[in-house]
């Protein structure tokens, strides 16, 4: 079947250009990236390397990968696959070893780690075809077939391959965090392993953000006695502890976790969580969730006061994502544009930095919302044209697909957006933010209850997710309206614009249901309220830039506005 094309170039001032060309097979629409001109990060000399093989070096202690000297850009997860066949390169490694290594056993489907497998071979020169380098064995697993010289980083001798439940080294730059085995507290031995699976699944949901590294912990090394934080942290590298423990009475049953800072001896934070001891495996993943959720913000606030005392000069690329995450969070115009200074900062730093660019984008999505006097146009274009750039760097960063594919729902664009929404969550299933992010363009393109079915999803995965508190009541009403749920609409508006005073796109949903409600009064008050936000709202505008995929929506849209006063 022939395949239509059309193309669109988006620009921002310093930095490369990336198109974004639309394939179209039938009706079904792909995305391709391209991009136009992108500087390679300067060689570094002198450097003392963990593998060569071919014309490629491997250093595993900056988690680099260069040929001939350039640095080769590589996705995270798809370096620690690189690095695991090339130290077991003298055996034949199985699926479900990478599986419980590489994605410390979270269930990922087939597809995922072939893409992985093949975005491996593409960064060394290989491919499935020829497979050179990497070499499948069919229904075994994967082999490194290249002739690798190893070396030390520091002496020059072998590099010696890690158990697998050696402690993982800590990505340098990145704040650090090791969770000790919770101690179980209650006399009853056989609650040992309850303590030690809450212990593992907190471990296991920690390792899936990017925020920060996290330190796999030995069953033993620290089991059962009081330690000294401080010697934990020097001995595993890392800044950021969490312990924590479970004591049973009757039948109730008490877990508490507490984070600490151990370089300097302080509570960062704490909590506790009690349930009925004959329920608790069911409130497992509830209390995990609400830990990791807690910890991961935690660390990032915690992180960026750290960083805010630092001299500019000595911060690197990663600490300025650091930083700019709580602006993000505060959901305002400012906090966005602030978070923007930093987010360029960084790609100035480091050009090849796919999710600071993703990050970037995702500030304009959010200021589709909070900013009414820049054209929606033009905030579209600015969060496609950064994500574009992500997955032109990185095509397996769900951040950037999270981003582009919103986008593309704000372009009524809705096929394509779910394509790469889906995506978002298929490269990190926990990703909660990719499921809101999916009920809404399921929500804006005619799915609404789907787009709720998502919602809810997300909510279960990360109820305390920062991201996700902000988000989650803009997929809520934009659900509601498209189910014709006014009321249910007009109170999650009215809760989102107590809290966000600024935010124009709840204000004006509850101007309209108000306004189909026939509450005319109090959708005369919401109407002045929401121009003194967005002074040009109009007929045209709603016309031109409603989201809505369906005529019939926008069509409701336009008669709640004209029925609490719009006269334009």
């Amino acid at each position: 079947m022939a395949a239509s094309a059309t193309s669109n170039s988006f620009r921002q001032s310093n930095h490369p250009r990336v198109c974004v060309t639309l394939l179209t097979f039938g009706q079904s629409p792909l995305v391709k990236y391209e991009s136009v001109a992108s500087p390679s990060p300067a060689a570094r000399s002198g450097e003392t390397l963990d593998f060569r093989f071919a014309d490629f070096e491997i250093d595993v202690a900056r988690r680099e990968l260069r040929r001939a000297g350039e640095l080769v850009l590589i996705e995270p997860q798809v370096f620690d696959l690189l690095v695991y066949l090339v130290r077991n390169r003298d055996r034949i490694v199985s699926k479900s070893e990478l599986l419980d290594t590489i994605w410390m056993g979270r269930v990922v489907s087939e597809e995922t780690l072939s893409s992985r497998v093949s975005a491996a071979r593409h960064a060394i020169g290989d491919d499935g075809t020829e497979q050179g380098l990497i070499r499948t064995h069919y229904k075994r697993g994967f082999r490194f077939v290249g002739n690798v010289e190893g070396v030390s980083a520091l002496s020059g001798s072998p590099v010696a391959t890690p158990g697998k439940n050696e402690t993982a080294s800590t990505t340098p730059g990145r704040p650090s965090i090791a969770v000790l085995p919770f101690k179980n507290m209650s006399g009853d031995p056989d609650q040992d392993f309850l303590a030690d699976g809450i212990c593992e699944d907190i471990t296991t949901g920690l390792s899936s953000q990017r925020w920060f590294s996290v330190v796999a912990r030995n069953s033993s090394s620290f089991n059962g006695e009081t330690v000294d934080l401080r010697r934990v942290a020097k001995e595993l590298e890392v800044r950021y502890v969490l312990e924590g423990s479970l004591r049973k009475a009757g039948d109730r049953v008490r877990v508490t976790a507490q984070l600490i800072d151990a370089h300097k001896c302080v509570h960062v934070w704490a909590d506790r969580y009690d349930g009925a001891l004959a329920n608790i495996f069911d409130q497992q993943d509830q209390i995990t969730n609400r830990v990791i959720d807690s910890v991961r913000s935690q660390i990032i606030m915690a992180e960026a006061a750290r960083l805010r005392h630092k001299p500019p000069e000595n911060i690197d690329a990663s600490g300025l994502v650091m930083q700019a995450l709580p602006h993000i969070w505060r959901m305002s115009a400012d906090g966005q544009r602030q978070a923007q200074e930093l987010l360029q900062q960084a790609v100035v730093l480091n050009a090849g930095y796919a999710h600071a660019h993703a990050l970037l984008g995702w500030t304009y999505v959010n200021l589709f919302n909070l900013d009414s006097h820049t054209p929606i146009g033009e905030l579209t274009n600015r969060a496609l044209d950064a994500a574009g750039r992500a997955l032109t760097l990185d095509d397996h960063d769900h951040w950037g697909h999270l981003v582009f594919g919103l986008s593309l729902a704000r372009r009524r664009r809705s096929e394509v957006a779910v394509k790469h929404l889906s995506k978002s969550i298929d490269l990190n299933p926990n990703f909660a933010l990719g499921h809101a992010g999916l009920g809404y363009a399921l929500a804006c393109g005619g799915q609404p209850e789907r787009g709720l079915e998502f919602l809810e999803q997300a909510l279960v995965l990360n109820p305390l997710d920062p991201f996700l508190a902000v988000y989650a009541p803009v997929v809520r009403y934009m659900a509601y309206f498209a189910r014709e749920q006014y009321d249910d609409t007009v109170a999650v508006c009215r809760s989102m614009a107590a809290r966000h005073p600024h935010h124009a796109g709840a204000r004006r949903l509850m101007t309209v249901s108000l306004g189909m409600l026939g509450k005319t009064g109090e959708a005369r008050d919401s109407l002045a309220h929401t121009l003194a936000l967005q002074p040009d709202l109009s007929t045209d505008h709603v016309a031109n830039n409603t989201v809505y995929t369906n005529a019939s929506d926008r069509s409701r849209f336009l008669l709640g506005l004209q029925k609490a006063g719009l006269r334009q």
